[in-house]
């Protein structure tokens, strides 16, 4: 297994009224967090929040290329980025849930105290396959076909890349201790944004191998 410290590229916020952040996703363009009570939007060059969309906002955060999805406490939540309006709804797999992810043309879910993922059919909430974890789940990402999660471990978190088939720990990032990972998304280019909970902030991690921007 490797295990390397996560290379820490940027932090964003706290941001005005300092929310909490929750659910992380990204559009192509912005990065969405969940702050409770609204799903905000920043911009990843300046770090200004640009949007934001009045919806329960509780948990994990996910976008499919067209619409937001969100865990919205016993629910997920389809959402159309646009208006903000509420186009679908379908059960969560209950038990702490807690990261939220589109992948393969479907939702997973990790699951905070259960130590699972789940895979979700999105027109039903049926669950397709589970992955065990034997470390607390927070957000949850895919990456190049391979699947990624934020793990709770003594005082601090980590990145963890899963052999998708076994669920075996093949790659740790570790972050500084004290350093709370809630929602995780790659914007598909070897980089992690990483929800920080309380702390309000952002962090976006790189990819080990990844070769910084121009």
């Amino acid at each position: 297994m490797k295990r390397s410290t996560a290379d820490i590229v940027r932090t964003y916020g706290p941001f005005p009224d300092s929310p909490p952040v929750h659910g992380v996703t990204y559009d192509g363009r912005h990065v969405w967090f969940a702050s409770g009570d609204r799903l905000n939007a920043f911009d990843p060059e300046s770090g200004e929040i640009v949007r934001t969309l009045d919806v329960p906002a509780d948990a994990g955060t996910a976008f499919d290329g067209r619409y937001l999805y969100q865990i919205a406490d016993d629910r997920i939540q389809r959402i159309d980025p646009a208006d903000g309006s509420i186009v679908g709804t379908i059960p969560a797999p209950g038990g702490g849930d807690s990261g939220l992810a589109w992948a393969e043309g479907t939702l997973w879910v990790g699951q905070y105290r259960d130590r699972k993922i789940h895979q979700l059919d999105p027109r039903t909430g049926a669950i397709l396959r589970t992955i065990e974890s034997n470390r607390l789940v927070t957000g949850v990402t895919w990456l190049d076909g391979e699947l990624w999660h934020g793990a709770w471990v003594d005082d601090g978190s980590e990145l963890r890349r899963l052999d998708k088939s076994t669920g075996e720990v093949v790659e740790r990032l570790v972050l500084p201790t004290g350093t709370m990972v809630s929602g995780l998304e790659s914007d598909g280019a070897g980089r992690f944004y990483c929800g920080g909970g309380k702390s309000g902030t952002v962090t976006t991690v790189r990819r080990p191998g990844q070769q910084p921007r121009a």
